[in-house]
């Protein structure tokens, strides 16, 4: 894990939003064999994938050469502002008194394979304030802006092209309200002294939503292929993965009927239901959603991790109150028996 890390970090950005309000799409890239781009964590970054055997330069903010994409791998320019500004979603790191973009570029090996992936914050809304013409009617969907990124192959200059638009979100009020709904009616099953088998079925079948969810990230992060995904679910997405093992086992641990099994059970639906569910329900007050799934899909998956989940703790949490009154009874019918 540690020796993936830095090239996971590069695949991956840390701070990929949860789910946003605007759709960033490629609309228009250059036609060449081999060369790809497009807009992956929910329009976050910019991924160019670049199989043409040339070098494809991606230019910055000044029109300074910023990214090269080497058969190789990917080249930055330490001298480019864009190197620094990039590096996060809010474009706050402040440049070096190095970075010039008039100076001769010093290039630094980023990557070992030919994808380069970054915040291009030509393609995002950069303020925290909606633009006008959303402030005056948010319920709409509408253009914010058409965006270019320039390239460069050679001394032959290229242009992405896209749009970036206003998504209205849904009522998260009517979310958290089936949210409620659905965790009380798993909860009631507490009541039920036969619900174990009922709760451990539940339990199980939380893992692969939970883990799903998960993968789905990864793949709207432009990871591609089992083992770049295993090592993102492992350093990116470790919380939602490991929660939801959790509950697996302690369904399986219900099933079998070992003791403590509702207390695992409670355990295991407290923790899917906080670190794979709640962790990810901006997507119930949010248009657009980071995977690639219809939107209503994500929420109900979401909605499915925190209500089943949170329902199993609290009925396996009545059914340890049970337990444990049933025993002081016992306990105290004992004396008077004997």
């Amino acid at each position: 894990m540690v020796l993936a890390a830095p090239a996971a970090a590069w695949a991956h950005g840390g701070d990929a939003p949860d789910a946003t309000n605007y759709r960033t799409l490629v609309t228009e890239a250059p036609s060449m064999p081999g060369l790809s781009v497009r807009a992956v964590e929910a329009g976050a970054r910019l991924e160019l994938d670049n199989r043409t055997g040339r070098t494809i330069e991606v230019l910055g903010y000044d029109g300074e050469p910023y990214l090269e994409v080497r058969p190789d791998g990917v080249y930055e320019n330490t001298r480019s502002p864009a190197t620094y500004l990039n590096e996060t979603l809010a474009g706050d790191t402040e440049p070096p008194a190095t970075a010039d973009p008039t100076q001769p570029p010093e290039w630094r090996r980023a990557s070992g394979e030919p994808v380069a992936r970054w915040h291009d914050h030509r393609i995002h809304w950069m303020s925290a304030e909606p633009p006008p013409a959303v402030r005056a009617d948010p319920s709409r969907e509408q253009r914010v802006r058409d965006w270019v990124v320039p390239l460069r192959d050679g001394v032959s200059t290229m242009e992405v092209r896209g749009t970036l638009d206003w998504v209205p979100p849904p009522s998260p009020g009517l979310w958290w309200a089936f949210v409620i709904i659905v965790g009380i009616g798993v909860a009631v099953l507490g009541l039920w002294s036969r619900a174990l088998p009922v709760l451990a079925g539940l339990a199980i079948a939380l893992g692969p939503l939970a883990i799903g969810y998960a993968v789905a990230r990864e793949l709207d992060a432009g990871t591609t292929g089992v083992g770049p995904v295993l090592v993102g679910l492992l350093v990116g997405q470790v919380w939602p993965v490991a929660t939801a093992l959790a509950a697996v086992a302690a369904g399986i641990l219900a099933l079998r009927r070992r003791p403590a099994a509702d207390f695992a059970l409670a355990l295991g639906g407290t923790c899917v239901a906080v670190f794979a569910g709640a962790a990810n329900a901006a997507v119930f007050a949010r248009g657009v959603v980071p995977v690639p799934w219809p939107p209503v899909v994500a929420r109900l998956v979401i909605l499915a991790v925190i209500a089943v989940g949170g329902g199993v703790a609290v009925a396996a949490a009545l059914r340890m109150r049970e337990a444990a009154r049933s025993a002081a009874q016992d306990d105290a019918e004992e004396p008077a028996t004997s």
